[in-house]
């Protein structure tokens, strides 16, 4: 079984920077890809950044050259930098990954959530 552990919310001001970090733990095979979403109250989920095993990278629109997603195969860890934050950017944010564990089974894993605010 693969656990993630997200940290790095907070609460910021309008044009403020936060990153947010996700650890994957258990026996572990391969990544293939990891992502962030977010979701605000009375919205669906939406996805927000993906990042894969040969470090291709995808974005939402809405967060396009203010968001950038990595990771550190090492540590099994993504990070999320987000710049120029704005208030329509506040949610809970969650990390999901995806992959193979070391008994040659997929998993598709969620962490706990997050929450980001951005308020002055």
């Amino acid at each position: 079984q693969v656990q993630l552990v997200e940290s790095g919310g907070g609460l910021v001001q309008p044009g403020g920077s936060l990153r947010l970090s996700c650890a994957a733990s258990g026996i572990i095979f391969r990544i293939n890809v990891m992502n962030w979403y977010r979701q605000a109250p009375g919205k669906q989920r939406e996805l927000v950044a993906t990042i894969t095993s040969v470090g291709s990278t995808n974005y939402a629109d809405s967060v396009q050259g203010r968001f950038t997603i990595s990771r550190d195969h090492a540590k099994n860890t993504v990070y999320l930098q987000m710049s120029s934050l704005k208030p329509e950017d506040s949610a809970v944010y969650y990390c999901n990954t995806r992959g193979v564990t070391a008994s040659i089974r997929d998993f598709d894993s969620w962490g706990q959530g997050t929450q980001v605010t951005v308020s002055s």
